[in-house]
């Protein structure tokens, strides 16, 4: 059963998949609020489609990124040095390595009224965009106690203190449901103008696999946004097989380790998707 693999990995898990185009579904706990982290990179990266596509936005407009702006982590939330870019390649830094700080670049261009308004738009009432990566950021080192000595404090911090800040919160943070998330991937799918080929697109080029990637046959194709906050790691996506058959599948876990690397939690994302869309493919063999 599906929360046998996150029972097994010690975690809680909530998840939902479905079959694009026919209405099939399967999950567990998929109504329940759950923490977006990286995964709100794509309705962010769909409003900035969109807006390119109606010639709102220029997508080669240039950015400059300083160390002001950098938050740490994956691509150029982590250079030495300042990093000049366009928007475009911007999207495609926050889509393929979660880049943190050039999601923040595109918040400033695109508007986080206008990623809210998005939502709306498409139906997603349980769905709240909170704010940006460096607002998160921002809340965290609030709940902490603030600036000073941060990163050291942090590091004393138990699993149950950080589980308290806000960032955690799905009350407070950017949250949603697995459904609702599954329900966007079904929008991005059945969509056929530009700017959903384009995120499609860049989910196709994400550079992460240890969890929905590594759990499909090679013949499959996957296409995915990570998400990932201490004590929280998350995928969406959508796989699809030989046949044509396609499943949108959202995974989200919350542990009460801090520890940097989960094998088995990752293990568990890719392992509970596959057992979810083995139901909905009637495979026996996927336990």
């Amino acid at each position: 059963m599906i929360e046998n693999h996150f029972e097994a990995a010690g975690v809680r898990g909530w998840l939902h998949a479905r079959r694009l185009g026919t209405g099939d579904e399967c999950g567990w706990r998929a109504d329940e609020p759950v923490v977006l982290a990286s995964v709100v990179k794509v309705p962010l990266v769909l409003e900035f489609a969109r807006q390119v596509a109606a010639g709102q936005l220029d997508p080669r407009d240039r950015v400059c990124i300083g160390a002001r702006d950098r938050l740490g982590g994956s691509g150029t939330a982590g250079c030495a040095d300042d990093v000049e870019l366009s928007l475009r390649d911007a999207a495609y830094f926050a889509m393929t390595v979660s880049d943190n700080t050039a999601a923040d670049v595109l918040c400033d261009r695109v508007g986080l009224d206008n990623v809210r308004s998005l939502v709306r738009e498409l139906g997603l009432t349980h769905t709240r965009i909170a704010g940006a990566p460096r607002d998160i950021v921002a809340s965290m080192i609030e709940d902490a106690g603030g600036p000073e000595r941060f990163a050291e404090l942090f590091r004393s911090f138990s699993a149950d203190r950080v589980l308290a800040m806000r960032a955690l919160d799905p009350g407070w943070t950017n949250a949603s449901t697995p459904r609702e998330m599954t329900a966007l991937l079904e929008h991005l799918w059945a969509d056929r103008g530009e700017a959903a080929a384009q995120v499609r697109q860049w989910m196709g080029q994400q550079v992460f696999w240890s969890r929905l990637g590594g759990a499909f046959p090679a013949e499959a194709r996957v296409w995915g946004k990570t998400g990932t906050l201490p004590c929280i790691r998350n995928e969406i996506g959508v796989v699809e097989y030989p046949d044509g058959a396609r499943f949108a599948v959202a995974v989200f876990t919350r542990s009460g380790s801090l520890v940097q690397r989960e094998p088995a939690v990752e293990a568990a994302i890719g392992a509970a998707a596959a057992a979810a869309v083995g139901e909905l493919r009637g495979d026996q063999s996927v336990p």
